[in-house]
């Protein structure tokens, strides 16, 4: 920091300064680094913090002028959480909802109820399970637990209703991140633990056996101390605070990174990002593809090409890690990969999306709904908000404001943008919760 001590324009900037210095993303950054991203910043310390804290946000939850939220979708439903408690909406038959073995579908946003009150801080939600962590570092889970990836080894059936895990019951989280048959869990020290399914060695042991309760990752306690994860279908992310993204399990379609298809069974760095310097704060795991967030702000995609999910104006796949330079002289602060197309979300609240139209899921209103966006394109039909939080499922995506408002489009077929009488919604459409008085989080 003493490279930047000098006059400042205000008292705020020099606030500003000092905030930036204490954020732990910005504390991590190797000289040079921070003042590259103070210079990409416009040498505005301001901007340098709005930058920090979004990123820090866009992996938990978001502070909107309705108080704290986040937005997750799933295959088929979506899970939300704000200051009054947790959401679902839409459908399942195996309990990712939430709210009972008779509930299979729920066409507005109901509030899931906790065994005890528990303050829900970030959630992740896949195809057929969803994980809680609360403020007080527990994790609850709920949903087909046939592969053991709620981590209840005790029963093999579908898990209705949260449920605590007891195995990381003195172990406290702060992160979890739902894959297909797998979950990862990521302490409030760094160490990252998971069980479920583990064929293509994605849980990260060494290994392909199953771990029916989570386990720690001990190849990876070794060598990093990890800020943030992600879970793709059948493999494994996870972001170390120097920089260093590692990746495992399923090398199908190049998303380990590593310019091959072989399965990984154990943690492996990949050396592109670090051969250029280049010192990773987020990534998105999508179905087929993977996008990466940097510490200036810079995307990058990798993985299967198809439909132009990784937005470098084509279909071609990507074996490696590379930059897309049509957002070069955008500042991102969030980046989100689902099946065959990706969102990038800005400091400016602008929104960008490429890949394939998926039922308007894309937020292309001009666009056919099968269409394909090879290159990154903002998204004009939410011109009129600023985006803090992007989300998106496998037909449906949805976005939280600045102002607290939630908006969704694409396929409603299942209820899971939370609306009873539209199939599916080309625009975006505001989505409504209604506060129920008792609810489980206080």
């Amino acid at each position: 920091m003493d490279y930047f001590r000098k006059s400042f324009v205000s008292l705020v900037d020099f606030a500003a300064f000092r905030l930036c210095g204490s954020h732990p993303i910005y504390s991590s950054l190797r000289n040079n680094a921070q003042s590259e991203l103070y210079n990409r910043c416009n040498g505005n310390w301001k901007r340098v913090l709005r930058f920090l804290q979004s990123v820090e946000q866009s992996s938990h939850m978001v502070e909107t002028a309705a108080g704290n939220m986040q937005i997750k979708s799933g295959r088929y439903h979506t899970l939300l959480i704000n200051d009054s408690g947790v959401y679902s909406c839409g459908s399942s038959l195996c309990g990712v909802l939430g709210h009972g073995q008779e509930t299979t579908q729920c066409v507005a946003f109901k509030p899931i109820s906790f065994p005890y009150q528990a303050q829900v801080i970030q959630v992740s939600a896949s195809h057929n399970h969803a994980a809680f962590v609360t403020q007080s570092g527990e994790v609850f889970t709920c949903g087909d637990n046939s592969s053991f990836c709620c981590g209840h080894r005790e029963t093999s059936r579908p898990i209705f209703r949260p449920k605590l895990v007891e195995a990381l019951k003195n172990i406290p989280c702060k992160q979890v991140a739902a894959g297909l048959s797998f979950t990862m869990f990521l302490t409030c020290h760094g160490l990252v633990y998971t069980c479920g399914l583990n064929a293509h060695g994605q849980l990260g042991h060494g290994d392909t056996q199953d771990r029916p309760t989570p386990q720690k990752v001990e190849l990876l306690e070794c060598i990093a101390s990890v800020v943030q994860i992600a879970a793709g279908p059948s493999y494994g992310l996870a972001v170390a605070d120097d920089g260093t993204l590692f990746s495992f399990g399923s090398g199908t379609n190049f998303c380990l990174g590593h310019g091959e298809q072989h399965n990984e069974l154990q943690p492996r760095a990949i050396l592109s990002f670090k051969r250029k310097g280049i010192h990773v704060v987020r990534v998105s795991a999508g179905d087929e593809h993977v996008v990466a967030l940097d510490s200036n702000g810079h995307v990058y995609t990798w993985g299967k090409g198809y439909c132009g999910a990784l937005g470098h104006g084509d279909e071609i796949d990507k074996t490696t890690p590379a930059h897309l330079t049509s957002l070069r002289s955008h500042l991102a602060v969030q980046v989100c990969a689902s099946k065959r197309k990706t969102f990038v979300l800005l400091d400016n609240g602008s929104v960008y999306g490429f890949g394939w139209m998926g039922f308007g899921s894309l937020g292309f209103p001009d666009r056919g709904v099968s269409d394909k966006v090879v290159k990154p394109r903002v998204l004009d039909s939410l011109r009129g908000h600023h985006i803090s939080q992007v989300s998106t499922g496998l037909y449906h995506t949805v976005v939280v404001t600045n102002q607290g408002q939630v908006l969704g489009f694409g396929d409603n077929e299942r209820a899971q943008l939370g609306h009873d009488t539209l199939r599916g919604c080309l625009e975006p459409t505001e989505i409504f919760i209604e506060e129920t008085e008792g609810n489980a989080q206080q």
